[in-house]
């Protein structure tokens, strides 16, 4: 072997020390990250994305550190150059995979405790690589369950048991969805632990000739669970246990196709989707709707999705007054009320938090309010649901309380109970006796809208459900049967 032969072999031997060291202070956190946000992230564009931040971009740091370093300007300081890269990349990864983003005094101290690091435990960076290693080995081993979910969950737990999916309306006109986030029934709003006198939202829907719907109720715990099942008009059970925790691929149960997207398409409606925040938009599902008030190009691969919102009445208007002559369908979602804090460490005692919920009750009436006139005064002949997708949580000290084994029936209401108010249009039949839960709302309205009542022989049960792990057997468990009695029994 010539001595240029001797050089390269070298320098690519000496190449994999740095290109390890990468590999170490990216895998784990990788992993990590996957494991507990699969359902923000389990799509190839975000495994592209992933890869090349938390494994491609420090390799390329780390190598290219590695052959500045060889030069002898940096001779003195060389020893501690992939120590502190080594530790920074580790803890600001971390960091990034706990809280969803950057932060600048975080940042600073973690830079802080990389040069103390590389300052006085260089020496002890192979073992800091070693540690790094078998985490990204359980991080491995963590995510293989997680991944083995997504094969054994059945992928038509959707499917319809009649053909409702070809219902032919008689009468098409535009449907209005609107989603208050957490807003609790009236009547449940005046007693347990509300107990708001004045629903200044009833009265004003009264008037606008609103028909409000008294102890309706939600059959599921969260934004997503509730809507998969909601859109689908199916229960899903959460996975039946898998994971206990978001169904699989929820945000393309509600966004991408499900059985409602698809009747009103049959019958030649367009669809809306317009969001306040791109929550349900942060797995990057390919949109069933055809228009949508956020772009993919605009929305971080990183977060919840719960940014500052964005006023939904701009591009409401917008599509009002483009609006063909085809029918319209829009899901139009408002993160107020919302609920109290959803972790342990976020909450700020019962009363606290009451107290911020009331204040946001305030932002959603005036912002429904505002919604309604524009319908209103643009499309006054339109059949409008307004319907939360879960309770307030008041009562709770945070919301994932709801995990916790309960016998009090003021708290199970506080997360269960959902306001359902519907303007009816003129010469369209209801059943009312049948609205008791989201599971059966679209086929109860495709019921009215086609004039063919035998959509409404599958209907599904209107019991409440919920995951628990603390006082129980960890589980799916049925909270509220169809007639309203308060149980708890076991989802085989």
């Amino acid at each position: 072997m010539n001595l240029k032969n001797k050089n390269i072999a070298l320098l690519k031997s000496k190449i994999l020390y740095p290109f390890f060291a990468a590999l170490g202070a990216g895998l784990y956190p990788l992993f990590f990250y996957f494991t507990n946000n699969y359902t923000l992230v389990n799509t190839w564009e975000h495994v592209k994305y992933f890869i090349k931040l938390f494994l491609v971009l420090p390799v390329l740091v780390f190598v290219g550190v590695y052959l500045l370093a060889q030069f002898k300007v940096f001779e003195k300081i060389r020893k501690y150059l992939l120590p502190f890269f080594g530790a920074f990349a580790f803890l600001s990864l971390l960091r990034l995979c706990l809280y969803g983003g950057f932060n600048i005094w975080a940042g600073l101290l973690i830079l802080v405790l990389a040069g103390l690091f590389a300052y006085f435990l260089h020496q002890q960076y192979r073992k800091l690589l070693i540690f790094q290693w078998l985490l990204a080995v359980i991080g491995l081993i963590t995510l293989v369950p997680t991944l083995m979910q997504q094969v054994r969950f059945p992928a038509e737990w959707n499917k319809q048991p009649d053909a409702i999916v070809a219902a032919t309306f008689k009468k098409k006109p535009n449907v209005y969805f609107i989603q208050p986030d957490g807003y609790v029934n009236f009547t449940q709003l005046k007693q347990g632990y509300y107990g708001v006198a004045e629903t200044e939202l009833e009265d004003f829907l009264v008037e606008e000739g609103f028909t409000n719907y008294d102890d309706f109720r939600s059959n599921y715990i969260s934004t997503l669970t509730s809507n998969s099942a909601t859109f689908n008009m199916k229960h899903h059970y959460f996975n039946k246990g898998m994971g206990l925790g978001e169904i699989l691929n929820s945000r393309d149960f509600i966004v991408s196709q499900n059985p409602v997207l698809e009747v009103f398409k049959n019958n030649g409606y367009t669809t809306n989707l317009v969001v306040e925040t791109p929550y349900l938009l942060m797995s990057r599902p390919q949109l069933g709707f055809d228009y949508c008030n956020y772009k993919f190009e605009d929305i971080n691969y990183i977060g919840t999705g719960l940014n500052k919102p964005v006023d939904v009445i701009p591009p409401l208007e917008g599509r009002l007054n483009a609006q063909g002559d085809s029918p319209q369908f829009f899901f139009i979602e408002v993160l107020n009320p919302s609920h109290v804090a959803t972790w342990k460490n976020e909450g700020e005692g019962i009363e606290k938090e009451k107290e911020k919920w009331l204040k946001k009750l305030e932002i959603a009436n005036a912002k429904l309010k505002e919604i309604v006139a524009v319908i209103n005064d643009k499309d006054p002949d339109a059949l409008v649901v307004i319907m939360a997708d879960h309770g307030g949580y008041v009562g709770y000290n945070y919301m994932r309380e709801i995990y916790i084994k309960t016998e009090d029936e003021a708290l199970l209401n506080s997360a269960y109970s959902i306001q359902l108010s519907i303007r009816w249009p003129d010469g369209i039949e209801r059943h009312d006796d049948r609205l008791k839960t989201p599971i059966n709302l679209f086929r109860c309205l495709f019921t009215s809208l086609s004039e063919d009542t035998i959509y409404l022989e599958h209907l599904e049960e209107d019991a409440s459900f919920a995951i628990i792990d603390k006082g129980a057997r960890r589980g799916v468990y049925k909270y509220i049967d169809e007639n309203g009695d308060f149980v708890f029994e076991k989802v085989k």
